[in-house]
């Protein structure tokens, strides 16, 4: 990758690499992450590449860093009117039609549910306000019936599959009242994939990864570029890092996968995943090719929660890939709607969000600014080293 003029792109150079140099003191030295890589840019040049114990082209599991990607795919048929943001979900996923809400039981008892008393919408799914979960959030018995029924699992299951379980076990919520992160993500690709008639990674393919020329992102990585994973880690509260997934052939990052998680299961690259950043910042569009148009980017990267509030007034999550403070979410990306609020610095629009991975990635309209980092420890709430890149980032804008 071709490294512009950091000076003349408008930062400090020496603050620039202080960034690599911290990650490297509090996070690589002492064990805590296994490597790390790092791309700044600005307009469609790099300002600033790091990398540390991985090469710069390594593919890294990017986990719900596919959401986004999974929510330009849903709104690209937005566009076309083969789907509406308003419909209701069973419009194209009729198995939810009986769906109900948790009112109690799902231990040795079963489920009681009652009717939702609103209407399940698309943009429901987008903004996670449907009603989903996840395994892991362990609120309840409705994500412990997911890690039962192992709805989650990709080797297991396929789009019918997934979307027959999930449609047999409650919902937390009346869609449209609460956030909650969740698998929603997921649903929209396999409302994606009916819709268009193709599998998941061939979508991909052909509407987004091709034209983009993002040549190493896909739900599994060629057998000849397998060399390339690197390992990935599980924080363990005394070794520190606990091996998750093994690196090259042997991940399974490398072996294909009955279902296609819209979700979470996408390998990328630094490369890649800052062409798809440069074309969210350049309206929708890359290198002469309009992936989405400018105006459903601006409807996507808006504050969708109800009242237009922030996650602290809207999340029952116990995880998810943002802080809370000052953070709205939009169809598919969180997004600063009070740089006070979130106590760091940073612009009002900017849009981001991360893998579980402790990856993430951000785009600032305002100032012209992408961000992606790449590691590979979950979960990525263990240390805040988002935050602290961030800050370090935007220490480094020049007057």
């Amino acid at each position: 990758m071709q490294i512009g003029n950091a000076k003349e792109l408008g930062f400090l150079p020496d603050r620039l690499e202080r960034i690599g140099a911290f990650i490297q003191r509090k996070y690589l030295d002492t064990g805590l992450l296994p490597h790390g890589a790092l791309l700044i840019g600005r307009g469609d040049e790099i300002a600033h590449l790091w990398t540390s114990g991985v090469d710069e082209d390594a593919i890294f599991r990017i986990a719900s860093m596919t959401k986004p990607i999974t929510s330009i795919a849903l709104m690209q048929l937005v566009e076309q009117g083969l789907v509406g943001l308003l419909n209701p979900v069973t419009d194209y996923l009729p198995e939810f039609a009986n769906i109900g809400v948790y009112e109690g039981g799902g231990g040795a008892t079963p489920f009681m549910t009652r009717p939702p008393k609103t209407v399940m919408r698309v943009v429901d799914l987008l903004r996670h306000t449907a009603g989903f979960t996840y395994s892991f959030q362990e609120m309840g018995y409705v994500d412990a019936a997911y890690r039962r029924t192992e709805v989650e699992n990709w080797s297991k299951m396929t789009d019918q599959q997934f979307i027959d379980i999930l449609a047999g076990l409650p919902i937390e919520f009346d869609p449209g009242t609460e956030w909650n992160y969740s698998v929603a993500t997921d649903i929209i690709g396999v409302i994606v994939a009916r819709v268009s008639g193709q599998p998941l990674g061939e979508y991909f393919q052909q509407h987004i990864f091709g034209p983009l020329g993002m040549v190493d992102t896909g739900f599994q990585v060629p057998a000849d570029q397998a060399h390339r994973l690197p390992p990935a880690y599980a924080f363990h509260p005394t070794e520190k890092m606990k091996p998750f997934d093994k690196p090259g052939a042997e991940s399974g990052w490398a072996r294909p996968r009955s279902f296609h998680s819209g979700g979470g299961g996408l390998a990328s690259t630094l490369s890649d995943y800052n062409r798809f950043c440069r074309m969210l910042l350049n309206g929708g569009a890359l290198d002469g090719v309009q992936i989405i148009s400018p105006k459903t980017l601006e409807l996507m990267t808006a504050n969708h929660l109800p009242g237009g509030g922030d996650l602290t007034q809207h999340s029952r999550a116990l995880f998810s890939e943002a802080e809370n403070g000052g953070i709205g979410f939009g169809l598919g990306f969180a997004c600063n709607i009070d740089p006070a609020a979130t106590a760091l610095a940073g612009s009002k629009g900017e849009f981001f969000w991360g893998g579980m991975f402790s990856t993430a990635f951000l785009v600032d309209p305002v100032e012209h600014i992408t961000m992606v980092f790449m590691t590979q420890l979950m979960p990525s709430t263990t240390y805040p080293l988002r935050r602290e890149i961030r800050s370090l980032m935007y220490a480094a804008m020049a007057a």
